[in-house]
């Protein structure tokens, strides 16, 4: 299994950039390896968004498709997205939101398994850098959406 927690302060208000966390459908415009977010079914009450929706990821040629379940409490500010169906034997990830000084201290913690062994090993080697990536990519298109600075 492969885990790891980013944790970085987004000069953007924590409501912006959670908003932006769960429209998965705009991730392909900004997040590296996304092909393709599609929304199946989204519910909401008053203290809980939950989703259902595919993530198309990999290379033109070589991709997956993979489905979680997206629970958003929004009492605790904190957004957990766990697999359904697809490449992944496990996934589990969170996301904490703590608005200070109208910014956002973001933390994102990540832990998966793929199905495919070898792919795997593979993802071992590269995942803290690819991760790195994604959390850079969705912290720069927060500063363009949000940070009027």
């Amino acid at each position: 299994m492969s885990s790891t927690s980013i944790k970085k302060i987004i000069p953007c208000k924590k409501k912006d950039l959670i908003q932006m966390v769960l429209d998965i459908e705009k991730y392909p415009e900004f997040v590296p390896w996304c092909l393709e977010g599609k929304i199946h079914e989204k519910k909401e009450s008053e203290d809980l968004i939950e989703i259902k929706g595919d993530l198309k990821v990999g290379k033109r040629f070589l991709n997956e498709t993979y489905t979680s379940l997206v629970l958003y409490y929004k009492d605790k500010d904190k957004i957990l997205v766990t697999n359904i169906d697809g490449p992944l034997k496990h996934l589990q990830n969170e996301w904490k939101f703590k608005e200070i000084n109208n910014q956002t201290q973001l933390q994102f913690d990540i832990d998966f398994e793929l199905k495919n062994n070898l792919l795997n090993m593979i993802m071992k080697n590269s995942f803290n850098l690819g991760l790195n990536k994604i959390a850079d990519a969705f912290e720069n298109r927060a500063i363009k959406l949000f940070n009027n600075s």
